[in-house]
């Protein structure tokens, strides 16, 4: 009998953890149809059926189910052996998959990557923006970005940039003969623009000092589900929102918004890099890694 490929066995893998060709195919880099093929060919080598397709699920057989737990750690052994030569030569390979929302994005983009790319120019960087909360494992990322309110308790977390802070904003020709907003309650009995969360729910504005935390679900007319967007439509005159402080620092700045509540606004936590800590963790992700802490001390954290 011929042995199988380890690139089969390694499609085998993907698509047994993912329960899905496509989501498989997503996290290898390949087509759906090439990964059929490569099923095809490893049941036909080894003479026993390894999946069970229907037209909604994919899961293995008790015969993948076997092979699986013997050629997992093989093959989680020969990504370490792999990863162990390339820090022998002092450089990192292959694909690395990260998933953060717009502003770890453009951080990263801005302070991390250009670095990067030049240090370790064999890596082949996939950087996804998106607002949804995914479960990085499943979906094939090696690491996500998100507010560390939102990281998994199980994960290795890492800043990124500093604290964030949520800022309320608008413009003074919509303030102009409304009163002074004295507490977050007073927000009900304006014009809000409101915030869409990548899950379809509404946004509730919190806010917080000394202590005493409050949450509001402000009245509005406009609903937007992107910083930028609620950032003009403030400038706009249309109503107050509620955006991290970065989005409106060039409009704070020139006098065409104004904030609002300020003083129930403190710096939170912010963004950080995560990865699951009982996975081999990628050369390529540790090098990621050193040149985000560099960042990081960089501008003082």
């Amino acid at each position: 009998m011929s042995k199988p490929t380890l690139n089969d066995v390694e499609a085998f893998a993907a698509i047994a953890h993912h329960r899905s060709f496509r989501k498989a195919g997503d996290a290898l880099g390949v087509s759906r149809s090439a990964l059929s093929h490569a099923m095809i060919g490893l049941e036909r080598t080894l003479g026993v059926r390894l999946l069970n397709r229907t037209t909604r699920s994919v899961s293995p057989t008790e015969a993948g189910t076997r092979l699986l737990e013997r050629m997992i750690p093989v093959l989680r052994d020969f990504d370490m052996a792999l990863d162990g030569l390339a820090d022998e030569r002092g450089e990192a390979g292959g694909r690395l998959r990260i998933n953060a929302n717009k502003s770890g994005a453009q951080f990263l983009l801005s302070q991390v990557v250009p670095r990067f790319m030049t240090q370790h120019p064999k890596v082949e960087l996939d950087l996804v923006s998106e607002g949804r909360l995914i479960d990085i494992v499943e979906a094939g990322f090696d690491a996500g970005v998100r507010l560390a309110e939102a990281v998994p308790q199980d994960m290795i977390a890492v800043p990124v940039g500093g604290s964030v802070r949520f800022l309320a904003l608008a413009s003074p020709a919509y303030l102009a003969g409304r009163g002074t907003l004295t507490t977050p309650d007073d927000l009900r009995q304006h014009v809000c623009i409101r915030q869409r969360l990548p899950s379809g729910k509404r946004y509730r504005w919190e806010f917080s000092r000394c202590g005493e935390e409050s949450s509001v679900d402000v009245p509005g007319l406009l609903t937007l589900d992107d910083n930028e967007l609620m950032t003009q439509a403030a400038s706009n005159g249309l109503g107050i929102a509620y955006v991290p402080e970065i989005f409106g620092r060039d409009l704070l700045a020139s006098g065409r918004l104004v904030t609002v509540l300020e003083d129930w606004c403190p710096p939170l936590p912010g963004l950080m890099l995560y990865y699951p800590g009982h996975r081999h963790v990628p050369s390529a992700l540790r090098a990621f890694i050193d040149i985000l802490r560099e960042a990081n001390r960089q501008i003082g954290l």
